[in-house]
């Protein structure tokens, strides 16, 4: 015969059977729903999400079934999905002293850094990033983000950036010949040269967890080289690198300002130009055709040039000269790509310039000649596509993530609107407007 203990024990697991069939769903009322893929406004919409999906969008506004169910009124705001940043640096925040910081600061600091910053981001709306490249600590992050241990938006990282020796992933560029003799990086700390160093470099960022690869076809603005527009890899080397991360299944990314270093990247089959800052004519015809992505970071280049007039001693004289003569052009390179139809994703290189102020690009974009609903797609439908999950990200759709903002406003007509989300929800969860 059972015990009285057992009887108690098993009445208690089913009742909590009855409640988890009984699942609590939550019903938010939508005044206005964008949807990204027809581009029309949707007026009196109910998004219905259990647990960390959408199950239904219905019109009108549903009333609530269960007595666990929860609404929530959007009734007088606009409604889209989660946005996508496709190019951030969690591990680093702009800094005067940020060349200096890598010999002062630990795994440690970085660490609760990136933490802090994941949350800005998510809070400005943000609610998936890839992450261009960091120490490792951005690997870190995404696993405690996945597990719950910290909040934060859902995190594909490339680890540790890869570039050839003296190029932007050199973290010796510009030091003494005892300190390069000292620290003499190699393919795990991303620095590899010729197509077998480039191949081990790829694998060890696969062994390491991370999930793409991020290289630098060409110098780049915040190092201390004195040129960020040459190119920096042969056209054998980036085929190496495509082709291993290619058979492990893992997308690449391409940091190159110089037109030259963008078209071997491109010609040897890069997911994505990042910055592309020096596009000609030819390289956005290349990328067209061979439908590269182009992640433009506009915000960063404004940002650099910005601080490099109004504070002359801000970057050290090297870097400063390339910030204005570089970073300048970005937002009249856009202008000219998007003409020649190539394919765009958004991206603002957070980090470079403080994190949180990501959606400022949507403004950005739009000034170059994009409309507003594309600036929109770009964050939402294109970055899904480009991570390769458009099946969890980028629409308000039954089956996907419930990874959803709302604005005041139309932002069809002030895109200014996206730059202050009064609710934001990851996975079934809110972080802004509970």
């Amino acid at each position: 015969m059972p015990t009285p203990t057992r009887s108690l024990l098993a009445l208690g697991l089913l009742a909590l059977a009855s409640h988890a069939a009984l699942a609590q769903k939550t019903y938010l009322h939508c005044g206005r729903l964008l949807d990204v893929r027809s581009g029309r406004l949707l007026s009196q919409q109910t998004i219905v999400v259990e647990k960390n999906r959408i199950t239904a969008v219905q019109g009108g506004y549903t009333a609530a079934s269960g007595p666990q169910d929860q609404v929530i009124n959007l009734e007088n705001k606009t409604v889209l999905p989660g946005f996508i940043d496709c190019h951030v640096h969690l591990e680093s925040s702009p800094s005067r002293n940020s060349f200096r910081e890598k010999f002062t600061l630990n795994p440690a600091d970085v660490a609760y850094r990136a933490e802090a910053n994941a949350l800005v981001t998510l809070r400005a709306g943000f609610t998936t990033v890839r992450d261009c490249g960091g120490s490792g600590v951005n690997i870190a992050l995404r696993k405690a983000v996945t597990q719950g241990l910290v909040p934060g938006p859902r995190i594909y990282t490339a680890g540790t950036a890869i570039s050839s020796t003296g190029g932007h992933m050199d973290d010796t560029d510009g030091l003494s010949d005892d300190l390069i003799a000292r620290f003499h990086p190699g393919t795990a700390e991303g620095v590899a040269n010729g197509p077998d160093q480039c191949r081990q470099a790829v694998r060890e960022q696969f062994r390491r967890g991370a999930d793409l690869i991020k290289i630098a076809s060409t110098g780049g603005v915040l190092d201390l080289s004195k040129d960020g527009s040459g190119a920096q890899y042969s056209e054998e080397e980036i085929r190496a690198i495509v082709q291993t991360a290619r058979d492990l299944g893992m997308a690449v990314a391409c940091h190159a300002h110089g037109a030259e270093g963008i078209k071997r990247a491109v010609r040897a089959g890069v997911t994505s130009i990042e910055h592309g800052s020096l596009l000609d004519a030819e390289a956005m015809q290349l990328m067209a055709k061979n439908r590269t992505w182009y992640v433009p970071t506009i915000i960063a280049g404004k940002s650099v040039a910005d601080t490099a007039r109004r504070h002359p001693d801000y970057f050290p004289p090297v870097v400063a000269a390339k910030a204005l003569s570089i970073g300048s052009q970005l937002q009249a390179t856009f202008g000219k790509a998007i003409k020649q139809n190539v394919r765009v994703a958004f991206g603002t290189d957070a980090g470079v310039y403080r994190h949180g102020q990501n959606a400022l690009e949507f403004g950005y974009m739009t000034e170059a000649g994009l409309s507003p609903l594309d600036a929109i797609r770009a964050a939402t439908l294109n970055a899904a596509e480009l991570l390769g999950d458009p099946q969890n990200l980028g629409t308000l759709e039954a089956g996907k993530y419930a990874d959803i903002v709302a604005v005041e406003g139309d932002p069809l007509q002030t895109i200014a609107t996206l730059t202050r989300p009064t609710f934001v929800m990851k996975e079934g969860k809110v972080y802004v407007g509970k």
